[in-house]
């Protein structure tokens, strides 16, 4: 069986550590296309060298640019590879621009498109992510669902027919990493800022466009983040930096040091050494609900709904309105008592993702 993998964002090339490892376990041919949606060396490179991903076969150099200049450049490119690679399977991945070229040049060349964390919804039509997450699932042949959840998700869609629940790969890597991480304690990452490792400290990320764009949002945000009582260890995403800058707001404030994003090892040491999480990410969410640190998120959904149960994370869409001691008492919180489960799987999804998708290769499951 011959795949071909379309990545090109940091949480993609995470899914793709478990992958790639599935599918050489298997003795399958597998082809990296990398489209360069993130071109930086931290949201890049780092998680090949740090993750033993194999280097790409296809780099396709894209970089930054608006949804619709990003998301062109990316079909235009894909269309000659794999229209000259000719799969069994294009496997896509997630939610981002280069998620929905992928799908797009795929099924316009007539070749059977898998989408890898398929039916994730978070009902936020501002999102330009939930449009590449329905668009994909819509247009591809075989869903490969994380969750009950988004099983259901997608059975509500009309699409239960080309559904399969296979877990979650993200646990996979997730809980592989926490337990290299936790023998080898000497690793841990120095924290910005000269924060000390052995004392309480939150870690936070923000990018999401809907809380970078607006610059009074933007700025909410930071001062909430600066007036916490514990230091706030920010690992600043460069489309962060770049609209703080734009908008002339100070990230280091306060209670905030500022620092660069951390390769995959580093912020899962980092998330175990936290006390709490604070993100608008949602693969940071889920990172820190496996990990077992409270999660607060600055949105007013969550495509991880499971997420919140028992108050592992919670959703603060306005931590202003909270007032100063609701808000450090919700972001500084302790972790809850309750058992978390298994919601997300056991941490072997790779392996029955490469099962699946084996078992219905040369085979075409639309229409439904």
């Amino acid at each position: 069986m011959k795949v071909v993998s379309i990545v090109g964002a940091r949480p993609q090339l995470v899914k793709l550590a478990p992958m790639a490892a599935a599918f050489a376990a298997a003795g399958h041919h597998h082809v990296i296309v990398h489209t360069g949606q993130h071109y930086d060396a931290d949201l890049s490179d780092v998680f090949f060298s740090g993750l033993d991903i194999p280097d790409p076969d296809v780099h396709l150099g894209i970089g930054s640019g608006s949804h619709g200049v990003q998301t062109g450049a990316c079909l235009s490119a894909l269309d000659p590879v794999l229209a000259a690679e000719r799969p069994d399977w294009v496997l896509v991945y997630g939610d981002t621009n280069s998620t929905l070229a992928g799908a797009l040049s795929a099924v316009k060349l007539g070749l059977p498109v898998a989408h890898l964390e398929a039916g994730l919804r978070s009902f936020n039509r501002r999102m330009p992510e939930e449009h590449n997450r329905v668009l994909t699932d819509h247009a591809a042949d075989l869903l490969l669902a994380p969750t009950e959840q988004a099983c259901r998700h997608l059975a509500a869609e009309g699409l239960g027919g080309r559904t399969t629940l296979v877990g979650d790969v993200m646990v996979d890597v997730c809980l592989r990493t926490r337990d290299a991480v936790l023998e080898r304690r000497a690793t841990f990452p120095p924290l910005p800022g000269g924060i000390d490792a052995n004392e309480p400290y939150l870690l936070a990320t923000l990018h999401r466009a809907e809380n970078t764009d607006d610059p009074m949002r933007l700025r909410t945000l930071v001062e909430a983040l600066a007036d916490l009582p514990v230091p706030v260890a920010l690992l600043a995403h460069p489309r962060l930096v770049a609209r703080a800058d734009q908008h002339g707001v100070k990230l280091e404030s306060g209670a905030v040091r500022v620092g660069r994003p951390l390769p995959y090892a580093g912020m899962v040491a980092a998330v175990l050494g936290s006390a709490a999480v604070v993100t608008d990410s949602g693969g940071l969410q889920k990172e820190a609900y496996l990990l077992g640190r409270p999660c607060t998120t600055l949105r007013t959904e969550t495509e991880w709904p499971e997420t919140l149960a028992d108050g592992w994370n919670v959703l603060v869409d306005d931590p202003v309105a909270l007032g100063a001691t609701g808000w450090a008492a919700t972001a500084w919180r302790p972790a809850p008592t309750a058992e978390r489960g298994l919601p997300y799987g056991d941490g072997r999804a790779a392996r029955r993702v490469v099962e699946v998708l084996d078992q219905h290769a040369g085979s075409r499951l639309l229409p439904v």
